[in-house]
């Protein structure tokens, strides 16, 4: 197993730690801000959300740079993807600092994207990311880092930047689902 599967397999098992540290810490313990209600609940999950998104992008650095992409890399990579960020987007949903729609939508945009790369992969296709769907990962990641932290620093600006964020990354979800949708809709509708 190399360097980035290894890594690959870290992120996976930093979901559940990020769950559990969401859901048992007392989120009125240890306040390290009275403004935003940042507590160390929020800066324990932040940290490990940035860690595991850290393993995201130096395991596809390290396969790409070193030709060690293999068959487990290509499957487990996205599946871990999507498993941290919409864990954490849910769980941002469940304590009411995501707007459940905006979640939903970024959800459902998710699993119809998959079903469309996997009838062309069938087909014989392989389907890499496009701009949009790059620009709807780092919007995503940046909003739930603000949803994670509170909104801080920006709550003492009145800016709300994590719900800003959050949408402009489901505006940026449902415009690259579109763009998906019309380069592989002929994969699924073949044999209507």
């Amino acid at each position: 197993m190399n360097i980035p599967n290894r890594l690959t397999i870290i992120r996976i098992l930093l979901v559940p730690v990020v769950v559990a540290v969401y859901l048992c810490m007392d989120p009125t313990i240890g306040v390290i801000d009275e403004a935003s209600g940042l507590a160390l609940r929020d800066v324990i999950a932040f940290v490990i959300f940035a860690v595991a998104s850290i393993t995201d992008f130096f395991d596809g650095m390290l396969a790409r740079k070193n030709n060690w992409i293999t068959s487990f890399g290509k499957f487990a990579d996205p599946i871990a993807d999507k498993m941290l960020v919409n864990t954490v987007l849910i769980l941002m949903a469940y304590f009411h600092q995501a707007n459940v729609i905006a979640v939903l939508l970024m959800i459902a945009r998710d699993l119809i994207v998959d079903g469309l790369r996997m009838s062309a992969a069938n087909s014989g296709e392989v389907v890499s990311a496009g701009i949009f769907g790059k620009l709807k990962t780092v919007l995503q990641m940046f909003a739930l880092v603000f949803l994670l932290l509170k909104d801080w620093p920006f709550v003492y600006m009145g800016i709300c930047m994590d719900q800003i964020l959050l949408w402009a990354a489901t505006v940026a979800s449902l415009y690259s689902g579109w763009i998906y949708f019309n380069q592989l809709k002929k994969y699924v509708l073949e044999t209507m």
